[in-house]
């Protein structure tokens, strides 16, 4: 159906999303994480309140996620040449792919914190326990299935992210649709780009399922 070429270019392709998936998601995470739990924290309800902070860092969180990722990926291509020399390739691509998805996680975690019930945090308030404990010994531990679900739900996203950079020469399956499927009209192409694609969504959908299942104490 296809030629040697076309084989080794859509592997390159593959290998390309998911290192931009998952490098991206790895880096968002590393951010988004703590953002989502200041978000908790410091909540008029939270361990530690401090409303005026809270209202701010909402008020950033929700900027950024609100500017679509095509826009962003545009605008951020001077920061982007300035981090890693080129807006070309997988790794100009994470740069904004970061930028972008870190809110989106941010808010995710706290979502996840938020369905801790209140009466476990207070039983570890009144036996002494530090906000940091209660954070990572309380809060984090019962949200753990939440936030798995969350994690695959981001992932999932990212990858999706990854293929709007298509249009910028940004590499991946989504640049192969674009210039091959799209600009060329290989529709087979096309159509291959798409169920990788599916399949790879399917993946780590069900490889999310699973660890939630794992860690729910519920089950």
């Amino acid at each position: 159906m296809f030629s040697r070429a076309v084989l080794i270019m859509i592997g390159k392709g593959i290998l390309e999303t998911l290192y931009m998936t998952f490098m991206s998601s790895l880096l968002a995470y590393i951010i988004g994480l703590p953002l989502g739990i200041l978000l908790v924290v410091t909540d008029k309800g939270g361990i530690r309140p401090f409303v005026t902070f809270n209202r701010i860092l909402g008020v950033i969180v929700n900027l950024i996620r609100s500017i679509p990722f095509v826009i962003l990926l545009v605008a951020l291509m001077p920061f982007t040449r300035a981090v890693v020399g080129t807006t070309l390739g997988p790794n100009a691509v994470v740069v904004p792919l970061v930028i972008g998805s870190a809110p989106y996680i941010a808010r995710l975690v706290e979502s996840s914190l938020k369905e801790v019930d209140g009466g476990v945090i207070e039983a570890a308030q009144s036996m002494g326990a530090s906000p940091l404990q209660i954070v990572f010994k309380v809060m984090i531990p019962e949200a753990k299935p939440s936030l798995i679900m969350g994690g695959a739900i981001a992932v999932i996203t990212i990858l999706s992210y990854s293929a709007m950079a298509g249009f910028v020469g940004g590499g991946g399956l989504g640049t192969i649709a674009i210039n091959y499927g799209y600009y060329r009209y290989k529709t087979d192409i096309m159509l291959v780009t798409i169920a990788l694609m599916v399949l790879i969504v399917q993946g780590i959908q069900e490889i999310g399922l699973k660890w939630m299942k794992i860690s729910d104490k519920r089950l």
